[in-house]
């Protein structure tokens, strides 16, 4: 037994590193991310400049408490990538889900681990966006040690969560013949649900009590909203068990959806 789970390990730290190497090789993608995500970290600080201009306060939140939030969402937005969607959609119009379902790899965790390994490289390559907030917008980093042990925890268990809730609206995929659009739509609902574009804590009372206990928040706002100090680390005990409570249900239903969804599998290339 103990041999088996080896292989099995050796396996999965295989895909992740080859994912890795992939992921570096492609060298003009990474340039291009990289100056979207400058370009857009600039936009968001001057927007968010424009609006303070005439009030030191919106929602009970001043331009720095704001901008400290903005700047660390811009830096850290690789965690609330989601991919299912157009990745089940390649493989449905390719045909290489067949080849993924005859895997010796349980695609879910196959998946998971991908992910991660992808996550580590795109975390990396916003080393750029970091020096820049820093330098040019004086971004100040926490020094408190508590901050960032909280925030690599939650980031963690958050990224996994959304995983969860990737996977299994990447299994609408199999219901449809384009995946395009309904991955665009996906993708601009979690970012904005996410805290990417505006704080959660401005939404309306009503709406914000909803959306910063849902999935999609806790891969994003809710680490991001410790690390700033938005939210307290007294409350930090709290939101980690929100996010263990959301990845012990979530997990075992996305492997439930999509054992459900494959069954209406259409092949559209091969």
């Amino acid at each position: 037994m103990i041999a088996s789970l080896r292989r099995k390990g050796t396996a999965y730290t295989a895909l992740a590193g080859m994912v890795t190497k992939t992921t570096l090789a492609l060298q003009w993608p990474a340039w291009i991310y990289i100056l979207q995500s400058l370009i857009s970290m600039v936009v968001f600080v001057y927007f968010w400049r424009a609006l303070y201009a005439n009030t030191p306060v919106i929602a009970g939140m001043t331009l720095d408490a704001t901008l400290v939030y903005i700047l660390l969402v811009r830096i850290f937005q690789p965690l609330g990538a989601l991919t299912m969607v157009h990745e089940f959609g390649y493989q449905l119009r390719e045909g290489g889900i067949a080849q993924l379902l005859v895997r010796p790899l349980h695609i879910q965790l196959a998946y998971y681990v991908q992910g991660l390994g992808t996550l580590v490289v795109a975390l990396a390559r916003q080393l750029p966006v970091l020096l820049v907030a820093l330098l040019v917008f004086r971004l100040p980093l926490p020094t408190d040690a508590a901050a960032w042990g909280v925030f690599i925890l939650s980031a963690l268990l958050g990224h996994s969560v959304l995983f969860c809730i990737d996977y299994i609206l990447g299994c609408l995929a199999f219901y449809t013949t384009s995946a395009w659009g309904l991955g665009w739509a996906v993708g601009g609902v979690a970012v904005f649900f996410g805290g990417g574009l505006v704080p959660l804590n401005m939404l309306p009372d009503w709406l914000r009590q909803i959306v910063q206990v849902a999935p999609f928040a806790q891969a994003i706002y809710v680490p991001v909203s410790l690390l700033s100090g938005l939210t307290p680390l007294s409350e930090a005990p709290r939101l980690l068990m929100i996010q263990l409570l959301w990845l012990a249900g979530l997990a075992p239903l996305a492997r439930f959806v999509f054992a459900v969804a494959i069954r209406r599998i259409t092949v559209q290339g091969g």
